[in-house]
């Protein structure tokens, strides 16, 4: 029995690490939208990012390429000359420095760990048990020992702004904002642009929390 415990203690932390991926649960983040937008009839647009240090870069472009995307989808149409787009869509996004976040598991349940039903864990924005660490009473000699981990949050901010063209009217604004252990942009961005077109336009005012199905592989 003593030996079957100490293999489950070795493999809490590599179930964790698969929790705090996020890959098992998708992605979370909160979306406010406000819009007066007309039904889309095939109106033109162009997209211009709404950061001047996002402008004319391949990155942007290629961000720019995905909210176009979906704007098509939705039945806009790509201006051919920007000049003469019925509609300016202004794109920005952003990712900050990250906070640490310290966590002590104590001895933490029946093998001292501390995720899962072993132990506790940060609650996190979403209420979800992050964190990793555990406690092996046979390598750290008693119920005293507390295990401390930590870890970096980075919070991560889509920003989308849709004007008319003729008279500059704004006619969409919407932001989308997550926490997540990863600061890649490759990663969030396109994720982020994802969760703001999920029941594109929305409710003008109504701030909804949208989660995306994980990614399938293979």
């Amino acid at each position: 029995m003593a030996r079957f415990n100490k293999i489950g203690l070795f493999a809490a932390p590599a179930l964790a690490l698969v929790a705090l991926s996020g890959c098992a649960t998708g992605f979370k983040a909160d979306v406010a939208r406000f819009q007066q937008l007309p039904a889309p009839a095939g109106q033109s647009y162009t997209i211009v990012a709404d950061d001047p240090r996002l402008a004319g870069g391949l990155e942007f472009s290629h961000y720019a390429d995905l909210v176009g995307q979906r704007l098509s989808q939705t039945g806009y149409v790509a201006a051919s000359d920007p000049a003469r787009a019925d509609l300016i869509v202004r794109v920005a996004y952003d990712v900050d420095n990250g906070r640490e976040k310290v966590r002590s598991t104590g001895f933490g349940g029946p093998y001292g760990a501390g995720w899962g039903p072993w132990g506790g864990g940060f609650g996190g924005r979403w209420g979800r048990p992050w964190g990793y660490g555990f406690y092996d009473p046979w390598l750290f000699g008693g119920a005293g020992y507390n295990d401390v981990s930590s870890y970096t949050v980075y919070t991560s901010d889509l920003s989308m702004k849709i004007d008319r063209a003729a008279d500059n009217r704004r006619l969409f604004e919407g932001k989308a904002s997550a926490q997540s252990l990863s600061n890649k942009l490759t990663y969030l961005v396109p994720n982020l642009i994802d969760v703001m077109f999920t029941n594109f336009p929305g409710q003008s005012g109504e701030n909804v929390k949208v989660t995306l199905p994980p990614e399938k592989k293979g």
